[in-house]
């Protein structure tokens, strides 16, 4: 474009083109939030150069923004991987690796303990779109080789699950795998990349859900996918391209500002956690406590072995078998500050139940009570643990 004085054109030409003279050397511990659809090119090789290759940044604001990529970045950073995407939600990040590693014909293994989407996703793609997928017992570690196809292509892991809370053999799984050259990727929500570092192990792509303890604010929905293998970050960033992921600036923004209080947060989460956990197992209503710090939970050798720093605020229990799944209802809606909902990672307490022998479909649920999945937020432990006892009475007195 040519430079000419605006002070002669239009009153409406000159809001629409201003002549901004912003001061330089203006600085702060936030990223700018860079909004744009539009990525404006200096001249047409420029335009040509970049449009044309795979490694830019900047051609197409759905494909990035220097907020957007430096929350990736930092993700990377967190979990010690090379790459970061982000796409609009945890399902989307998973949906990312399955439209940008596998097709119709392909086979791929997922523990049965997975997130529930996740599953669905894949029985869909099963359904609708020619894929093949097994689901493993989460616990069968190198046994993984007996459920290997000649067409397997991907194997989920999920340690733990993020809802019955077994830890799988990350390294023996992902052993069988690399002799055979196949990919694996791990939902690494549940550490949100600071105890678990799936690299370390050999993992090929982490998945996470942003929505939870990145953002701590129960208010964003965002996913990554992160890895060291530039090839499969290029697999992946031409499926998100080509399925039209993006993300918001705003919200990227949101997430890049509860970044530096995670670590903090997480370890006051885990704190609390396990105290209510360990106070928990000497509950007479209680069978099981599922945490993974603690010695009777399924994997916690694996936990022992490969995390570090603490298991954040997500666990479950059992309840004994005497109990009706109405009286365990009555029990969560007892609660006073614990709140009914999914979505965890935030400052406040949920409880959930769930039906476990229905969500099994490759291994068999040991326990005959209904389950209760607890999130533990931000409030004092004290006042938690009153919570719960009071329910506790109401219910099952």
């Amino acid at each position: 474009m040519t430079d000419s004085s605006n002070k002669d054109r239009d009153l409406q030409t000159r809001i629409v083109q201003p002549e901004d003279r912003i001061t330089p050397g203006f600085e702060s511990f936030s990223v700018p939030v860079a909004r744009a659809s539009t990525v404006v090119f200096p001249d047409l090789a420029s335009m040509r150069s970049l449009v044309w290759s795979d490694d830019s940044k900047w051609r197409y604001g759905l494909h990035g923004t220097p907020t957007t990529i430096a929350l990736a970045q930092r993700l990377a950073a967190i979990e010690g991987g090379e790459f970061a995407l982000l796409q609009p939600s945890g399902l989307a990040a998973i949906s990312n690796v399955y439209f940008g590693l596998v097709k119709a014909g392909d086979h791929v293994l997922i523990p049965d303990n997975a997130y529930g989407p996740n599953r669905d996703h894949a029985d869909w793609l099963v359904e609708d779109f020619g894929l093949e997928a097994t689901y493993y017992d989460p616990m069968t570690g190198a046994g993984i080789a007996d459920s290997i196809r000649p067409n397997t292509k991907l194997i989920w892991l999920e340690a733990p699950g993020s809802v019955t809370m077994e830890v799988q053999d990350v390294p023996a799984i992902v052993a069988v795998a690399r002799a055979k050259g196949i990919v694996t990727a791990i939902d690494n929500t549940y550490s949100a990349g600071l105890t678990f570092k799936p690299f370390e192990h050999g993992v090929d792509i982490s998945v996470q859900a942003l929505t939870k303890y990145q953002s701590g604010g129960s208010d964003i929905l965002m996913g990554a996918t992160i890895t060291r293998d530039a090839e499969l970050h290029k697999k992946l960033k031409r499926a998100r391209m080509r399925m039209g992921i993006g993300v918001s600036a705003d919200d990227a923004s949101l997430v890049l500002r509860s970044l530096p209080s995670m670590k903090a947060r997480y370890e006051a989460h885990d704190r609390t956690a396990f105290a209510l956990a360990q106070w928990l197992k000497t509950r007479p209503e209680v069978t099981a406590v599922l945490h993974p710090a603690l010695a009777d939970c399924p994997g916690h050798e694996f936990y022992a072995r490969d995390f570090t720093g603490g298991a954040g605020g997500l666990f479950s229990i059992v309840f004994d078998g005497r109990y009706t799944s109405a009286q365990v209802d009555a029990f969560v809606e007892a609660l006073d500050l614990f709140s009914i909902g999914w979505s965890w990672g935030g400052a406040h307490s949920l409880a959930m139940p769930y039906n476990i022998r229905s969500m099994r479909t490759a291994s068999q649920w040991p326990h005959e009570g209904v389950l209760v999945r607890f999130y533990i937020g931000l409030e004092a432990e004290a006042d938690l643990r009153a919570d719960l006892e009071a329910a506790l009475a109401k219910a099952f007195a």
